[in-house]
């Protein structure tokens, strides 16, 4: 099934991006003639070797790295699993925070682990996480924006707490390393991912939330960190997960990557506009909807509302119906039934929680295809608050 994008409006470019047609062309050749194996013997595959590694570069480059740092996996969640290959022991300890993404979570909860806990706008306070800091920690993953109310987290803090305890544990003569890891999965097309503007050790990426292909991703980690091998095999990626190497898809990658941080500056600015006029929209028609989220420190691009009293899984069918794309949350977690963590945690109140939407921007958005996917959202609505309570007052509902 195809969409058609003269009717149908996608807002949940949060779960996926359309392949550019510029990342495409790039990647074809090495789907199609250029198809040798890196490791192999003869020329052309060793033309294919240094297409590989022109293209780990250039992700280098766009995150101010070196090209040894970065190591190519297929996707975000395993760079994520390789990233806590760092703690190579039951008995070390990781913090993270309430509202992080299922893979970080998962990760964590495998370990002696502590979540951070974060206040209604879904910000972690750095002086938590100091507090949370034990001499057994070995890692603190934090995200740098959060997939489903877009919060950004103030990272460069975070970090300063992290060398802070460093210093901390060599005066006091414990060897235990400490570092930070930041899952910026959602942020390379919106926000600023420069390894050392950050103040990471390690950082995940991934080319399906950019336009680029999916199941492709990479872990940059800093000199020094010592890892656990994810998969064991023929040594590829320094030997931390073997495989061939996926050569279309770290050109694909690679390519997305220059693509957004060329324009990301411009796009973000256009991705705002069109979020505040869509949370405008709604929010004159329904008063009492509730906006989560931090109004500053956000993505460009992602609008987290809730309507009370209404079923969220019920509103994506019916706008599903009326050709309009929208998510309750987080991709991977939208078919098992279960109230957000990240809502929990922040707060909010069940009846609220229920009836959230995530609706994201992008590329296929437009100033009128979002002011028509707002004239919809509101119609579906306003019919669902009548057809719950056909007593109830429009006003109640914040309908004219």
């Amino acid at each position: 099934m195809h969409m058609d994008f003269e009717r149908e409006i996608y807002l949940d470019h949060a779960a996926a991006t359309p392949l550019d047609a510029r990342v495409r062309e790039a990647m074809e050749p090495f789907l199609i003639e250029r198809f040798f194996n890196p490791s192999a013997p003869y020329a052309p595959a060793w033309e294919t070797r240094h297409t590989f590694e022109a293209a780990r570069a250039d992700l280098a480059h766009a995150i101010g790295a070196k090209p040894a740092e970065v190591i190519i996996t297929a996707g975000a969640t395993e760079s994520v699993n390789l990233a806590f290959g760092v703690l190579q022991a039951a008995q070390t300890h990781v913090i993270t925070t309430t509202i992080e993404h299922s893979a970080v979570m998962a990760c964590a909860k495998a370990y002696p682990h502590t979540l951070v806990p974060v206040n209604h706008h879904g910000l972690v306070d750095p002086a938590d996480v100091r507090a949370a800091i034990t001499p057994d920690t070995r890692l603190v993953s934090i995200g740098l924006a959060n997939n489903e109310i877009g919060t950004v987290q103030p990272l460069r803090a975070i970090s300063e707490v992290v060398n802070n305890v460093r210093q901390e544990r060599l005066l006091a003569g414990n060897t235990t390393p400490l570092y930070l890891h930041s899952d910026a999965s959602q942020c390379a097309g919106q926000l600023d991912v420069n390894v050392s503007t950050l103040g990471v050790d390690m950082l995940t990426l991934n080319a399906a939330k950019i336009y680029g292909p999916k199941q492709v991703g990479l872990l940059w980690v800093a000199r020094g960190v010592q890892l656990m091998p994810l998969v064991l095999g023929g040594g590829q990626e320094r030997g931390l997960r073997s495989g061939t190497e996926n050569v279309a898809g770290a050109v694909g990658f690679a390519k997305a990557l220059q693509i957004v941080v060329e324009g990301r500056k411009d796009e973000a600015a256009r991705l705002i506009q069109l979020r505040k006029s869509l949370q405008r929209q709604l929010t004159e028609a329904f008063p009492d909807a509730v906006v989560s989220g931090h109004k500053k420190h956000c993505l460009p691009g992602l609008l987290h509302i809730s309507f009370p009293g209404l079923d969220a899984e019920r509103l994506v069918y019916l706008l599903e119906s009326e050709g309009v794309y929208v998510a309750t949350g987080a991709a991977c977690a939208a078919n098992k039934a279960t109230r957000s963590h990240v809502l929990e945690a922040i707060g909010l109140p069940p009846e609220v929680a229920d009836g959230s939407l995530r609706l994201t921007l992008g590329r296929l958005s437009t100033e009128e295809n979002t002011a028509r996917a707002a004239e919809i959202i509101t119609r579906v609505v306003r019919d669902e608050y009548a057809r719950i309570n056909p007593s109830r007052p429009l006003s109640d509902s914040g309908v004219e």
